[in-house]
């Protein structure tokens, strides 16, 4: 992606926020971890959405399928759905999205299959070369398929693991100085683990863990020297619930996550050897190759924050917060949203409160993004603690 027409494609994603911040500038040096595919780590759903994008320990619901596959098996409801579209630069077009599926089935109480379905359109774009000149046109798409198993190991713990097909389409056909640009194509895995323990009330902490993204690199030319590392990303969460009474119940709960990608040198000489690092190298290398040493492998740290109250199980209020060092992307945005549930059919919304500007403003502002649930038993958990949100 180092010429012109993948250049086009890459500017994109810069754009939408998902590596840069020019105001860094001021007061450090930037240097963010870049991959391919980043729309892998792009929040799938409005629940999460409207809590600062926390997800890996929440009261588990079809949504943590995204999350947390040792989550599955915990949801009360014998099979879920939910779908969520996510307009994306909402303030500059009217044709990038990301749309996201997902559900589960559970074969007993013990054990349930899922399977998701993540698509990124970016929209109709034109190629061009050094000069500016118009080199033709396309429509860059990326898509990453999941299929999972999950169990419980015990009345409290779970376990779940997926393999995925990762599918990005950002320039391929195109010729340019000689090089032709296909579609990139990764295969990787997921695994996770949750701990419930909370009481019978439904009150106390529950915790999670999930290592996801886990696969070989991205290569989008025929040139074996220009692979590009996926997201894959170590994900550490704690949430806490509290049921007043039948009516009245809430959870708050904070994720801390880490890229397991290497952290880009300083200066161009090392670029050949940061291109040769393994990827299972790469994973346990990730934790110590900052070139500013501890302090900077401290920033690389991303924090998200978030809470959510239920009242009858019908109604939830959503809020939360996401920091990212200003040096490692510079997101951060407050979140809030709203959910509602009848039966079997949810409803739930969420909203990114504008921050910053320029550059700087994350291309989910001023974007109400939702999702529809599915709870496939008919909405019997009236009495939950909190599953099947």
């Amino acid at each position: 992606m180092r010429q012109a027409a993948l250049k086009h494609a890459a500017v994109i994603l810069l754009c939408c926020g998902i590596f840069s911040s020019v105001d860094a500038q001021n007061d450090g040096k930037i240097n963010v971890v870049t991959t391919a595919v980043p729309f892998l780590r792009i929040s799938p759903d409005a629940r999460s959405g409207g809590m600062g994008d926390i997800g890996l320990a929440t009261s588990p619901d079809a949504n943590a399928v995204f999350w947390n596959l040792g989550k599955v098996a915990f949801n009360e409801s014998k099979s879920g759905l939910v779908a969520t579209y996510t307009p994306w630069l909402k303030d500059l077009v009217n044709d990038v999205y990301l749309a996201s599926l997902a559900g589960y089935y559970k074969f007993d109480d013990n054990q349930a299959f899922s399977a998701s379905l993540r698509y990124f359109s970016l929209g109709n774009i034109q190629f061009t070369d050094y000069t500016g000149q118009i080199q033709g046109s396309g429509r860059p798409r990326e898509f990453g398929i999941d299929l999972g198993y999950s169990r419980k190991l015990s009345e409290k713990a779970g376990l779940g693991v997926a393999i995925k097909y990762i599918n990005s389409n950002l320039a391929g056909g195109f010729v340019q100085g000689g090089t032709t640009y296909k579609t990139g194509s990764s295969v990787a895995g997921d695994i996770a683990f949750y701990y419930d323990n909370r009481n019978q009330a439904g009150d106390g902490w529950a915790f999670g863990a999930s290592m996801t993204n886990l696969g070989s690199k991205i290569n989008y030319t025929t040139n074996a020297s220009q692979k590009d590392f996926i997201p894959a990303n170590l994900g550490l969460g704690t949430s806490y619930t509290k049921n007043f009474n039948e009516q009245n119940k809430i959870q708050f709960g904070v994720d801390i996550n880490k890229l397991l990608v290497p952290t880009p040198p300083e200066d161009a000489s090392g670029l050949d050897d940061y291109r040769s690092k393994s990827v299972v190298g790469s994973w346990f290398s990730s934790f110590g190759d900052a070139p500013g040493g501890f302090k900077e492998e401290l920033k690389e740290f991303q924090v998200s924050l978030g809470a959510e109250y239920w009242y009858n199980n019908q109604f939830a209020l959503r809020a939360g917060y996401f920091y990212e060092d200003k040096t490692k992307g510079n997101r951060r945005y407050f979140t809030t949203g709203v959910g509602v549930k009848y039966n079997i059919f949810g409803l739930n919304f969420s909203y990114l409160v504008p921050t910053g500007s320029g550059v700087n403003r994350n291309p989910l502002s001023n974007t109400l993004r939702f999702s529809v649930v599915f709870d496939l038993d008919g909405g019997d958990n009236s009495g939950s603690t909190g599953d099947n949100n």
